[in-house]
């Protein structure tokens, strides 16, 4: 089975830790390091991994290394790890789940041709239901592209791309959860102004989002056919869609993706 080491132990590190352990993994094949000692405690306990004392002994004899830490903190681990990675009899995959940090960054910090995957996660992994992009490096052939997919598909479905595309992942998925909350947000309060009660609201807006989801999700469809299957002539539901056309919806999801898109590119040319 294959041996996980995981750096770091927030949301993202948890969430994929559990998503392992759930799918079957064996505990005592996945090593974890963090600085805070409360989240490795807390991990052991929760899932029965091994607590590393720090981050190059947990990626002794890994075949996969997850890299969940901050953005600003990956390089750093990796010069931590970079000797260890170098000694070990294999060769470890490399696999970033941080934003904006490219592969012409990461790869140099590691050994030459230690594989190198970046994977752009968002948070409803915490559930199961995350989307992990995943592009490789110069090293990442077919084969370490399948592994590092069949671990990250634990939690949640994986999308192959180009690093080039990552910027627009980034704009869909990666922020994507943010715009739906705020949308649903806004469904709330527009929920209490007329006469629900913010749980009401809340409960039957959710529920609602995710029933539409998972007609989304089945093959097939298509969301132009299934509003229109919603939308009967001179009905309610054509009057809110045309309202939220005539508010500017489809230009705002626009210039809010782009913004994303831009900021996400700048965040990788400052790196």
């Amino acid at each position: 089975m294959t041996r996980i080491a995981v750096i770091g132990g927030g949301k993202i590190g948890t969430a994929l830790i559990g998503g392992l352990i759930d799918g079957g993994h064996a505990p005592d094949r996945v090593s974890v390091a963090d600085p805070a000692q409360e989240a490795i405690a807390r991990l052991r306990g929760d899932f029965g991994v091994v607590a590393a004392e720090d981050a190059p002994h947990a990626v002794e004899n890994a075949d996969v290394v997850f890299l969940c830490v901050k953005p600003h903190q990956v390089v750093g681990v990796l010069e931590e790890i970079a000797d260890t990675l170098d000694d070990s009899d294999g060769n470890p995959v490399v696999v970033s789940m941080a934003a904006g940090i490219t592969l012409a960054t990461l790869e140099p910090a590691v050994g030459a041709g230690t594989p190198v995957v970046r994977v752009m996660p968002n948070t409803p992994m915490l559930v199961g239901r995350g989307v992990a992009a995943i592009a490789p490096g110069r090293y990442a052939t077919a084969e370490v592209l399948d592994l590092v997919a069949g671990l990250l598909e634990q939690v949640g479905v994986v999308e192959r791309v180009t690093e080039a595309q990552l910027d627009a992942v980034t704009a869909i998925s990666g922020s994507g959860p943010a715009y739906f909350f705020q949308f649903v947000e806004a469904m709330c309060d527009g929920g209490v102004s007329l006469g629900l009660t913010r749980e009401q609201s809340l409960r039957l807006a959710a529920e609602t989002m995710a029933g539409a989801a998972e007609m989304l999700s089945r093959p097939g469809a298509d969301p132009v056919r299934l509003r229109a299957d919603v939308s009967s002539p001179g009905g309610t539901t054509v009057h809110a869609t045309r309202a939220l056309d005539e508010a500017g919806l489809r230009g705002a999801v626009y210039a809010a993706m782009q913004a994303c898109h831009d900021r996400s590119a700048q965040l990788g040319r400052a790196d």
